[in-house]
């Protein structure tokens, strides 16, 4: 099972994480949640309606990173679509944002929750919808990371994956590729439960 998901019996997955990795999920995903941003908390007395219609940007954000998480519904080619765009946006990043929240804190928790063995790793199971929280998570990891590092189709042919120990952004390189993995077993799990 070391480093990759299987199956449990009923639905879920598990996964076994030693200290170190365990450490570096749970900072990746608060960097994530800092990134994403604090949602909005509706206001006591507030009508619970109102923050269902409640309005968000209509423009994109300017982080590269965020932009590739909340990318334009339609594209910039013309006038009339770049305004469809902004009015999609208004109505759907809010939510999309809370989502992407909600799964990043999911990863958190769950990691919280571990009990460590003798040797500092463990074992996380996940029930279903932790497992979908997780696949969340580590995909909008994946977007951001690579954005970051500026990975391109390109790039699949590995000059980024053959960098020298001493590059700067190997550490994130390795990160990038360690999540894909984890993210492909999940995947594979999940599709054989099915």
């Amino acid at each position: 099972m070391a480093g990759r998901f299987e199956a449990l019996p009923g639905g879920g997955a598990a996964v076994a994480l030693d200290e170190v990795e365990i450490s570096i999920l749970r900072s990746l995903a608060v960097q994530l949640m800092e990134l994403i941003g604090p949602g909005d908390e509706p206001v006591e007395g507030e009508d619970p309606l109102a923050a269902l219609f409640a309005e968000g940007p209509s423009e994109p954000p300017s982080d590269p990173a965020l932009k590739r998480l909340f990318p334009d519904a339609y594209g910039d080619e013309d006038e009339e679509l770049r305004a469809a765009a902004a009015d999609f946006r208004r109505y759907t990043e809010n939510d999309l944002r809370a989502r992407k929240r909600q799964d990043a804190l999911a990863v958190i928790r769950s990691l919280d929750g571990l009990a460590s063995d003798d040797e500092g790793g463990a074992v996380l199971k996940l029930t279903p919808d932790e497992s979908r929280s997780w696949l969340g998570a580590l995909n909008d990891l994946r977007l951001t990371i690579g954005t970051r590092l500026e990975v391109t189709d390109e790039d699949e042919s590995g000059e980024l994956y053959r960098l020298p120990d001493a590059d700067p952004r190997k550490p994130m390189v390795m990160a990038y590729l360690w999540l894909g993995a984890l993210q492909e077993s999940l995947v594979e799990t999940l599709m054989s439960g099915a």
